[in-house]
This record gives C-alpha cells, sequence and structure tokens, in this order.
C-alpha cells in the first residue's frame, strides 16, 4: 500500500513538472511570436544601443534606458537587502531564543505578502517626499527610490533563506565551536558565514530575479522616463514600460510589437544572469 501511495504521488510530481514546464515554454514562444514583426522592421543597432525611446511621431526603440534601468534598481535593491537581510538573519539565529525567532520569522514573511501596490503607495506618499525634502531633489521620484524600496520587498526572502541556512549550520557546527572555546562573533563571521555562502548566493540570485520583474511599486516611485538612468534622476523598468505602454498600444502595430520584444529581452537577461550565476556557484562549491 506504501509503494502504491509512493507511485502516485511521484506521477502527480512528474505530471505537475511536466505541465509547468509546457506552460513556461507556451508563453516563451508566444512572445517570442508576437515579438517578431518588430526583429524583422527595427535593426538590433537601434534597439540595443540607440540612446532614444520615441514610438510615437520619429518613431526610435531603443531598449538600452530601461535595460540599464532595469540592472541599475535591481543591484541597487540587492546591494542594500543584501546585508541587511544577512545581519537579521545572524542576529535570529544566535541571538533571539528559538521560539521568538518564529514569530519574528512569520511577521517578516508577512512582509512578502503585502500587495506591491501598498508598497508604491507608501514609497510614493514616504520614501518620495523624504528624498524630495532631505536631498534638494526637484522630485524625489528616482533610481534610488526605486532601489530602496524594492529593498524593502526583498528583504523577507533574503532572511528566511538565509536563517533556514544559518540554523543548519547551527546544528552541525555551533556546539563544537564554542566547547573549543571560539567567541560567538569568530564563530558567526568565520564559520557560519563561509558555510551559508552559497545559499546567501542563490537567496540573491532569487531575490535579484524577483526584482527585474517588479512593476507597480518601481513604477509608482521612479518617475518613468525613457532617459538614462542616474542614481538620483528619473528612469523607468522594463516592466513598467510594458505596464503603461500595452493598453495604449495599436494591436499588431510595431509599437504593440516592440513590448513583446521588451519582455522577451528581460527574460533573455534573466537567464544570462542567472546561467552566469549557476556556473560562479558551481566553482564555488568546489
Amino acid at each position: 500500500m506504501k509503494e502504491y501511495k509512493e507511485k502516485i504521488f511521484k506521477s502527480l510530481i512528474t505530471i505537475g513538472a511536466i505541465l509547468s514546464s509546457i506552460l513556461v515554454l507556451l508563453v516563451f514562444f508566444y512572445i517570442l511570436k508576437e515579438s517578431i514583426p518588430f526583429f524583422r522592421e527595427v535593426q538590433i543597432k537601434e534597439y540595443l544601443f540607440g540612446d532614444t525611446w520615441s514610438p510615437l511621431g520619429t518613431e526610435k526603440y531603443s531598449f538600452l534606458p530601461m535595460i540599464l534601468a532595469t540592472l541599475y534598481v535591481s543591484f541597487l535593491a540587492i546591494f542594500i537587502a543584501t546585508p541587511l537581510g544577512v545581519g537579521c538573519a545572524l542576529f535570529l539565529s544566535f541571538h533571539v531564543n528559538k521560539k521568538y525567532t518564529k514569530i519574528l520569522l512569520s511577521f517578516i514573511d508577512m512582509i512578502a505578502g503585502i500587495p506591491s501596490v501598498i508598497f508604491g503607495f507608501v514609497g510614493l506618499i514616504i520614501l518620495v517626499k523624504f528624498l524630495e525634502n532631505n536631498l534638494n531633489m526637484a522630485t524625489g521620484e528616482s533610481v534610488l527610490a526605486g532601489g530602496m524600496l524594492l529593498a524593502v520587498m526583498l528583504f523577507p526572502y533574503i532572511v528566511t533563506g538565509c536563517t533556514e541556512t544559518f540554523e543548519k549550520g547551527k546544528m552541525k557546527y555551533y556546539t563544537a565551536s564554542l566547547s573549543l572555546g571560539v567567541s560567538k562573533w569568530y564563530t558567526m563571521r568565520k564559520v557560519m558565514l563561509p558555510f551559508a555562502a552559497n545559499s546567501i548566493f542563490v537567496n540573491m540570485l532569487l531575490a535579484f530575479s524577483r526584482a527585474m520583474g517588479e512593476t507597480m511599486a518601481v513604477m509608482m516611485v521612479t518617475g518613468n522616463s525613457p532617459i538614462f538612468p542616474r542614481l538620483l534622476g528619473r528612469a523607468e523598468t522594463i516592466p513598467s514600460l510594458i505596464a503603461l505602454e500595452m493598453g495604449t498600444s495599436t494591436y499588431k502595430s510595431i509599437h504593440y510589437s516592440s513590448l513583446y520584444a521588451a519582455g522577451l529581452i528581460l527574460i533573455i537577461i534573466i537567464l544570462i544572469i542567472q546561467f552566469i550565476a549557476h556556473k560562479i556557484n558551481k566553482i564555488g562549491s568546489r
């Protein structure tokens, strides 16, 4: 009976994996199909190396400002969220009672469940106004605002993943380390962080992929100007571009096809980053 249940469970998992893979491939090929007219009409040097996005009038379709803005905001968010998340995970694992750790983690996990539009609204009302008033900016809508807001949204993903790894390392090394007279701080710095390095890297990768696809919150605080991004200047990410212009583009026009092409480029960038990260992680684990 037990073997029969295991076979059923294995079959369900296999079917689910196959269906998920098919769905992902269907979405990818649909986006590719819709973007083909754009790639036929527009030269690669224009949409990858140009400097102007103007689908109406002059009809210039350069994705470069949006690509740079997407990478800039995402890297900035990871740069802010990773040390805070790892530090919080270390604190919860080594300085807080296990019972209270579970309670605090449940509240941290709740942050991930808050709709992004709520984050965007809070960021627009509080963060943007704060930057505008304290940095003497003409407007607080900027790459910095997008990165800071996105860092808050990524924080629970990094904390949860790192805490699980630190707990495993604690069970494996912590008691032995203390029995040798090694201090708690030294153990965390020299034993736990190297032990969790691969896990931290993987969590950064997952958070980065999440950051690149974020739309609503980033759209509300970055100003949505298709220009080259500056830290204290406005910018527009690829997801924001698609969300803002898809509803106004003429069906089957080059503008319409260009937005699908933007989505395809975003997917390809994420796949390239994940491939590079996988190789780095593989080299580091040897």
